[in-house]
């Protein structure tokens, strides 16, 4: 039996960075994005002129941690504490897991086709970036 898989394009994703790129300008930030498609590899990249270079592995490994959990990062810190039910789980996966606020998953028809990731600035600031990119996805 076939199974159509709903995922990003790579005309979705560019969207997603011009988005985010403008909302990191508005807060006169430079950083990276990145979005990965529904298998979770990365389908497009950015990393602004004076983005920090930790920014761009970040970027990666959070929109990776969205899509392999199905859920923010910033939503797995609490569970990620000492004595908390996924703690270490920052250690899995070769250490790509991110559970730090920056990574969003991008929904479709309630399943998860993608992510997008930010880092360069605050935590807030990563988040709010994020979730303009992926406000293009709607």
């Amino acid at each position: 039996m076939s199974t159509t898989v709903a995922t990003i394009l790579l005309s979705d994703a560019q969207q997603m960075i011009e988005r985010s790129i403008a909302a990191a300008r508005a807060l006169d930030l430079a950083c990276s994005i990145a979005v990965v498609d529904s298998s979770g590899h990365l389908l497009s990249f950015i990393r602004q002129d004076g983005a920090m270079a930790g920014s761009a592995a970040l970027a990666i490994d959070k929109a990776f941690t969205a899509h392999l959990f199905n859920n923010p990062t910033d939503a797995l810190n609490a569970l990620a504490q000492p004595g908390a039910e996924l703690y270490g789980i920052q250690h899995s996966h070769g250490g790509r897991v991110v559970v730090f606020g920056g990574g969003i998953p991008i929904r479709f028809e309630g399943r998860t086709i993608g992510a997008i990731g930010v880092s360069g600035g605050t935590v807030a600031e990563d988040i709010a970036i994020a979730e303009a990119g992926s406000a293009a996805s709607s």
